[in-house]
């Protein structure tokens, strides 16, 4: 929906479009401490959500932008975050101009995530097969607040990422602080992105409690998928370093006496296709986590899945994946909104986006 407006005295168009997503399913997951478990749930290719985006022309080519996105649990109408923050997803106002870029204040997306969600992943991170299951996205991976993002003009497929996130510790300018970048090429048939993100994990002295000095996390991703026209295929490899580099989405999933390390060495690597068959498409896809630690705690994931367009705005899908943990690892099979119970996935639903 657009919701448009002229103002006469400032003689600048603007206009403000509600949309969303309402996405739900059956899920079914096997494997873990906690046994079978069925559920109900929401988000399962992508987190249900309401969202107001608009634009205002400012004339000579400038315009003001702004978004305010909120999750929503379809199964039982909450809001989909545990804080009860309203607009949780993306909250962000600034200027976007056609010669010179965009650039934007509030709280937004990685670069590291867009890349793994919009280019890396045939399951765009939903569904069991979602590459947020070995893949390093918990938390300030995906988004961050207080952020402030730099986006260039797209040159001959070019274009260019740059975001500062301030960490707001008082006293420490530095502590909390998040940094990203990315490199992007779009022409034809391939679309590359090449992407660095880096957390400070400091924390700055708060009354009597001391200052902590910790190591950076850093993850340095490359996002590669190529049409073929018969198939698409898709690639990502990523380097994980320093601590919570690569978390555990779940503690203890499978009860072990000893609790999974997340490992501060790892190599990522997915291996994907999207097939068109029939009004579909088959996706499947191999992804695994090298943990380069002394604990070698590796893991390997195999998904398949099937979208099948009802219309241009609403899908059904099916989608199976299984985890293979190795050395005392405990990675669980997800899907876009939740991390998972077990090494087993088996998600059915509908989704629906206006």
């Amino acid at each position: 929906m657009v919701i448009g407006a002229f103002s006469a005295s400032a003689q600048a168009q603007s206009n403000v479009t509600i949309y969303g997503l309402v996405d739900a399913g059956l899920v079914k997951e096997s494997g873990g401490v906690a046994g079978s478990v069925t559920k109900v749930t929401s988000g399962i290719g992508g987190q249900s959500r309401l969202g107001f985006r608009g634009v205002e022309d400012l004339g000579n080519g400038l315009s003001a932008v702004f978004a305010l996105e909120s999750g929503i649990k379809v199964d039982d109408g909450a809001l989909d975050n545990s804080t009860s923050t309203l607009f949780n997803r993306q909250a962000y106002v600034g200027l976007k101009s056609k010669e010179l870029g965009s650039f934007t204040l509030g709280r937004q997306y990685t670069m590291l995530y867009n890349a793994m969600s919009q280019v890396a992943d045939p399951f765009g991170a939903g569904y069991a097969g979602s590459i947020k299951n070995l893949f390093a996205t918990a938390g300030a991976n995906t988004r961050v607040s207080n952020a402030m993002v730099y986006a260039s003009p797209v040159v001959n497929g070019f274009s260019g990422e740059l975001l500062y996130a301030l960490g707001e510790q008082a006293g420490d300018s530095t502590a909390g602080r998040q940094i990203g970048f990315g490199l992007n090429y779009a022409q034809g048939p391939l679309n590359a992105r090449l992407v660095y993100n880096n957390r400070n994990q400091d924390t700055a002295a708060v009354g009597t409690t001391p200052a902590k000095k910790q190591d950076e996390a850093k993850n340095t991703l490359l996002a590669v998928n190529y049409d073929f026209t018969v198939v698409k295929a898709f690639f990502a490899y990523a380097t994980d370093k320093g601590l919570n580099s690569s978390p555990i989405p779940v503690a203890n999933a499978f009860g072990y006496k000893t609790a999974p390390k997340p490992s501060t060495d790892a190599r990522d690597i997915l291996i994907g296709v999207s097939v068109p068959a029939g009004p579909g498409n088959v996706l499947a896809s191999y992804t695994s986590k090298d943990d380069k630690t002394v604990n070698n705690q590796d893991a390997t994931q195999w998904a398949l899945g099937y979208i099948y367009p009802l219309s241009k705005r609403t899908s059904t899908y099916v989608a199976y994946a299984k985890i293979k943990n190795k050395n005392g690892a405990g990675y669980t099979v997800g899907n876009n909104n939740e991390a998972g119970t077990g090494d087993k996935a088996f998600n059915v639903g509908i989704r629906h986006s206006f």
